[in-house]
Protein backbone atom coordinates (compact mmCIF):
# COMPACT_ATOMS: atom_id res chain seq x y z
CA UNK A 1 0.00 0.00 0.00
CA UNK A 2 1.14 3.31 -0.78
CA UNK A 3 1.42 6.31 1.40
CA UNK A 4 1.20 10.13 0.54
CA UNK A 5 2.03 12.77 2.54
CA UNK A 6 2.08 16.50 2.21
CA UNK A 7 4.85 18.38 1.14
CA UNK A 8 3.82 21.51 3.17
CA UNK A 9 3.30 19.19 6.50
CA UNK A 10 7.41 17.49 6.30
CA UNK A 11 10.53 19.74 7.31
CA UNK A 12 12.42 22.17 5.38
CA UNK A 13 15.19 19.37 4.49
CA UNK A 14 12.85 17.25 2.83
CA UNK A 15 11.28 20.00 0.59
CA UNK A 16 14.78 21.08 -0.42
CA UNK A 17 14.97 17.21 -1.37
CA UNK A 18 11.75 17.12 -3.21
CA UNK A 19 13.27 20.18 -5.39
CA UNK A 20 16.12 18.60 -6.19
CA UNK A 21 13.60 16.11 -7.63
CA UNK A 22 11.19 18.09 -9.06
CA UNK A 23 14.75 19.57 -11.13
CA UNK A 24 15.45 15.35 -12.55
CA UNK A 25 17.64 14.89 -10.05
CA UNK A 26 17.46 11.15 -7.69
CA UNK A 27 17.50 12.09 -4.15
CA UNK A 28 18.84 9.27 -1.60
CA UNK A 29 17.72 9.10 1.74
CA UNK A 30 20.13 7.97 4.32
CA UNK A 31 19.89 6.58 7.97
CA UNK A 32 23.47 5.96 9.78
CA UNK A 33 24.79 6.40 6.36
CA UNK A 34 22.81 3.17 4.68
CA UNK A 35 20.44 3.93 2.03
CA UNK A 36 16.82 3.47 2.86
CA UNK A 37 14.32 5.21 0.29
CA UNK A 38 15.27 7.52 -3.02
CA UNK A 39 13.33 10.22 -3.66
CA UNK A 40 12.94 10.41 -7.98
CA UNK A 41 11.19 12.77 -10.39
CA UNK A 42 7.90 11.04 -11.42
CA UNK A 43 8.32 11.53 -14.84
CA UNK A 44 11.63 9.57 -14.47
CA UNK A 45 9.71 6.65 -13.23
CA UNK A 46 7.25 6.48 -15.88
CA UNK A 47 9.33 7.37 -18.74
CA UNK A 48 8.34 4.80 -21.85
CA UNK A 49 11.09 1.83 -22.30
CA UNK A 50 13.28 1.95 -25.05
CA UNK A 51 12.27 -1.23 -27.16
CA UNK A 52 15.11 -3.60 -27.46
CA UNK A 53 17.08 -2.19 -24.39
CA UNK A 54 17.23 -5.55 -22.76
CA UNK A 55 18.20 -7.17 -25.76
CA UNK A 56 20.86 -10.02 -25.17
CA UNK A 57 20.40 -9.60 -21.26
CA UNK A 58 17.43 -12.18 -21.03
CA UNK A 59 17.45 -15.68 -21.80
CA UNK A 60 13.92 -17.15 -21.79
CA UNK A 61 15.04 -21.59 -21.47
CA UNK A 62 13.62 -23.44 -24.36
CA UNK A 63 10.89 -25.32 -22.08
CA UNK A 64 9.77 -22.10 -20.87
CA UNK A 65 5.63 -22.64 -21.97
CA UNK A 66 6.17 -26.86 -21.01
CA UNK A 67 3.61 -28.37 -18.92
CA UNK A 68 4.06 -28.58 -14.98
CA UNK A 69 4.85 -31.58 -13.43
CA UNK A 70 1.80 -33.15 -11.58
CA UNK A 71 3.15 -33.19 -8.04
CA UNK A 72 3.96 -29.37 -8.86
CA UNK A 73 0.58 -28.44 -10.48
CA UNK A 74 -1.02 -29.96 -7.06
CA UNK A 75 0.88 -27.20 -5.09
CA UNK A 76 -0.32 -24.68 -7.10
CA UNK A 77 -3.75 -25.78 -6.45
CA UNK A 78 -3.90 -25.86 -2.45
Amino acid sequence: MATQLELNEMGPALSAAVDKARRGEDVTISESGRPIARIVPIEHQNRTPQLGALKGLIEIADDFDAPLPEEELREWEK
